[in-house]
């Protein structure tokens, strides 16, 4: 037997039983359940984060450009008022501003008590001069007729938009 320095016997290496790398555990139960699940997942690195980040970052601030910027049509649309002739027809009056040079459409719409669209149509409101309507012809009041389906509460504009090539 070998000797150590002080005459002592030298201890003997003791077998390692093998540890499992997933779980960092030497029982045969971790593997099983690493086989059965799967291996756990890792973490994102500091540089994987950033990158992420930083993508959701601009995502979000296109968002609000598009938000802002690309929803306007160029019409701003008020509704002045409304009336329910009868069964069958409902006016609506709407004040529109666009740039006088072009020609806008806008949907109305008739409304029954459960919200529901019993009637609708199109105004077309073409190029103003610059003595019609108000603010040097921006801003331009139309009435519109909207045939119903059957008795209407209310009647809306629905939307208003620039017709292209105008």
């Amino acid at each position: 037997m070998p000797r150590s320095r002080g005459g002592q016997p030298a201890a003997q290496p003791r077998n390692k039983t093998p540890v499992d790398a997933v779980t960092n555990s030497d029982s045969p139960a971790a593997t099983s359940v690493a086989n059965r699940y799967g291996t756990p997942k890792r973490a994102l690195s500091k540089k994987a984060k950033i990158i992420w980040l930083s993508s959701l970052g601009l995502v979000g601030l296109v968002w609000i450009l598009w938000a802002t910027l690309g929803g306007n049509t160029g019409v701003d649309q008020k509704l002045i008022s409304y009336q329910v002739a009868d069964p069958t027809m409902t006016t609506v009056d709407v004040a529109i501003t666009k740039d006088p040079g072009a020609t806008a459409q806008c949907a109305i719409q008739a409304l029954n008590s459960s919200f529901a669209v019993v009637g609708w149509n199109v105004l077309t409101v073409g190029p103003n001069g610059t003595g019609t309507g108000d603010d040097n012809g921006r801003t331009t009041t139309v009435r519109g007729e909207v045939r119903t389906d059957s008795l209407a509460v209310t009647g809306v504009v629905d939307s208003c938009w620039i017709v292209p090539g105008t």
